[in-house]
């Protein structure tokens, strides 16, 4: 028995409609296995959650960094709403114990799925969203990414990993990398990108996320740490 109560104190939030909660951590999975419980699955509230994230860290680094042009921006939007980071803060919060899975799912390890952790957390704060209202998002949103942004006021704007990467292959190698598609999974609405970033024949390193920006990004971070860091 899943303990909706343990949920909503963790995350200082009492739903009206405990629906909500609970659609935010039903995946798609649960859904094709019991197609008889009537249920909908956390796709639409990850949708939404998604849209709020940018727009919620787009408004707070707008206001924190009034120096900062588009581009520094988009790359410490991108850094703090990456898989990984909302990844992260879901295991912070245990929402992985909530997920209803397929036996297919749950066997192959998807309750510790870094993908079903990042778009558990999407889910809550649509749910959040749409129970609460924008305020309630905007605060909880803010609340668990706050280490992150105090972060990176301390160390400055995030590195651009395309730009260092592309420094360094010049200087260093006299080639320009370049980057290819090699995966989009996943309905339109809600698309996952992974690309590669290659040098000739050789493949640098690889990235995913959820537009082409993200993945090459992430993408460009893999090769550099390699080549610069071992």
């Amino acid at each position: 028995m899943v303990d909706w109560q343990a949920l909503q104190q963790t995350i200082g939030i009492t739903f009206r409609d405990v629906s909500l909660l609970q659609q935010a951590f039903i995946h798609s999975s649960y859904i094709n296995e019991n197609p008889s419980l009537c249920l909908l699955d956390n796709e639409r509230l990850e949708l939404l959650g998604d849209a709020l994230l940018s727009f919620v860290v787009a408004e707070k680094l707008y206001h924190d960094f009034p120096h900062s042009g588009e581009g520094e921006l988009t790359e410490i939007r991108i850094l703090l709403v990456r898989q990984e980071t909302l990844a992260q803060l879901a295991v912070a919060l245990k929402l992985g114990d909530y997920l209803q899975l397929g036996k297919g799912e749950e066997a192959t390890g998807g309750r510790e799925r870094q993908t079903n952790l990042a778009d558990a957390f999407e889910s809550l704060v649509g749910a959040i969203f749409l129970d609460q209202g924008l305020d309630a998002a905007r605060d909880f949103i803010l609340s668990k990414l706050g280490s992150n942004l105090e972060r990176v006021r301390s160390k400055g704007i995030g590195r651009n990993y395309k730009t260092l990467l592309q420094e360094f292959t010049q200087a260093k190698l006299k080639q320009l990398p370049t980057y290819r598609v090699v995966e989009a999974s996943g309905p339109d609405h809600d698309k996952g990108f992974t690309v590669e970033v290659v040098l000739g024949d050789r493949v640098l390193g690889a990235g995913s996320g959820k537009n082409k920006r993200t993945a090459e990004m992430e993408a460009a971070r893999s090769a550099w740490e390699k080549l610069t860091i071992g």
